[in-house]
């Protein structure tokens, strides 16, 4: 019987057929990740054997994309072409550096290495990267998606209004004893709150009173009181509140806050100051 002699050119075909069968025929270059490039138990490749050493720029908007269960198709249109060769047939791994650029003036750019980790069937398993913090990078929130606090922050305060409880000022600090005209004193008071004025006056109608104490006739305190409070009025008005948005009257002695009975004029002048005073306050205004 004739024995079968092998030819050379036979050898090849059928060792790698035979490969195929028992390891898949999967052929790792020299560029495959070493264990001396470990970050913690993922292992990176050396970026010196990198087919682009210089690494590539990526928006991070497309980084942001990738997500488990993505083809390598849907990847290459989001990543392009990998930065390494690790392979032909039954590749696990897609690795690339990538560069950043920076806003902190040290350096133009960060570099980063980013690896992606297939399953079984060819689809994004994990992603990781060297060093982790360049995860923070593409986490960094968009423009369009800053923090709630921040979207907060942006929205206009609600116009402030004059309290349901008139502001209550004393004529004493505003005027001189038993005068409509006001003071040096009395003008630095209303500027303290001429802007909360300013701006209620365009959501409210704004009432000025002016009070006295009991001291003197009824006729001329009620002179006096409507004096004093269309001098504050006319301060505002003169501050920019509209004219038409406030008004302005006196009522003498009524309303009485405290009571006195002291003998002594002075004594009592003293005693009856809080009586003395001019109130603003806020309605809504009728649309």
């Amino acid at each position: 019987m004739q024995r079968f002699k092998a030819h050379p050119w036979l050898v090849l075909p059928v060792a790698c057929a035979w490969l195929l069968l028992t390891t898949g025929c999967s052929t790792l270059t020299e560029h495959a990740p070493s264990r001396n490039q470990a970050q913690g138990d993922v292992t990176f490749p050396d970026p010196a054997k990198s087919t682009l050493p210089e690494g590539s720029y990526i928006s991070p908007e497309n980084l942001r994309q990738v997500m488990p269960g993505m083809t390598k198709d849907q990847l290459y249109k989001l990543l392009g072409t990998p930065h390494f060769n690790e392979g032909v047939f039954g590749v696990k791994q897609w690795n690339y550096i990538l560069n950043f650029r920076r806003e902190d003036g040290e350096a133009d750019f960060s570099r980063c290495q980013y690896q992606i980790d297939f399953d079984s069937n060819h689809r994004v398993r994990t992603t990781h990267w060297k060093p982790e913090s360049c995860r923070l990078i593409v986490d960094k929130p968009k423009p369009a998606e800053a923090p709630a606090a921040q979207v907060a922050s942006a929205i206009p305060a609600p116009m402030p209004t004059l309290p349901s409880d008139p502001i209550r000022l004393s004529a004493d600090a505003l005027f001189a004893f038993n005068s409509a005209d006001l003071t040096e004193e009395g003008r630095e008071s209303l500027g303290q709150f001429m802007q909360e004025v300013l701006v209620a006056s365009q959501l409210q109608d704004i009432l000025i009173v002016g009070y006295t104490d009991r001291i003197g006739s009824k006729k001329a305190n009620l002179r006096l009181s409507k004096q004093r409070a269309e001098s504050v009025q006319g301060y505002l008005i003169q501050g920019g509140v509209p004219a038409s948005a406030i008004h302005s009257e006196g009522r003498g002695e009524a309303s009485p806050v405290v009571q006195c009975t002291d003998k002594n004029r002075t004594a009592l002048i003293a005693c009856l100051s809080p009586n003395r005073r001019v109130e603003l306050s806020g309605s809504t205004r009728q649309k």
